[in-house]
């Protein structure tokens, strides 16, 4: 089991490392910003600047004359740091959830693929078992329900079809 683990997470890693390539230079920007505004680093700084410009700015540090008494320089600046920040954060997600539709479209195919081959394995254990002449506590209908493949085109419609709307 080891193996396929070993190869499984190779491939992935693999993968991972080929997506980040494949990024452009201002997907790579807004995730190096997105990065930067989502650490402490990022608070610590803007809490000293901040401070220090509002000290300033009252008074409180006479070497430095106030240049934004009523604050509303620093309330501008924070504005526009606000709209480029919420938008790298936007690029960043809209690519996050791209991954992530990948990943999903990914999974249902492998779950598709462990079903077709369960419905296979279920009619070749259900011959078997009829040609050994071997009784199971499985209804014969309900083999014979498992051994059909069911489409996801009809599990979605059901889905549809019992949701409220």
């Amino acid at each position: 089991m080891s193996v396929v683990l070993d190869r499984n997470i190779s491939a992935l890693i693999r993968r991972r490392a080929e997506d980040e390539k494949a990024l452009s230079r201002q997907e790579r920007l807004a995730q190096v910003m997105t990065n930067f505004a989502g650490s402490m680093v990022f608070v610590y700084i803007h809490a000293a600047a901040f401070s220090l410009w509002i000290v300033v700015n009252l008074g409180w540090l006479p070497i430095f004359p106030p240049f934004d008494p009523s604050l509303v320089i620093l309330a501008m600046a924070a504005s526009v740091e606000a709209i480029f920040i919420s938008t790298f954060v936007l690029i960043s997600q809209n690519r996050m959830a791209a991954e992530d539709d990948k990943r999903a479209d990914l999974s249902l195919q492998i779950s598709l693929l462990n079903e077709h081959e369960t419905t296979r394995l279920v009619a070749m254990v259900a011959a078997i078992a009829e040609k050994l002449g071997v009784e199971t506590e499985v209804a014969p209908h309900e083999i014979d329900e498992m051994k059909k493949d069911v489409p996801p085109e009809v599990v979605m419609e059901e889905i549809e079809r019992q949701q409220p709307s």
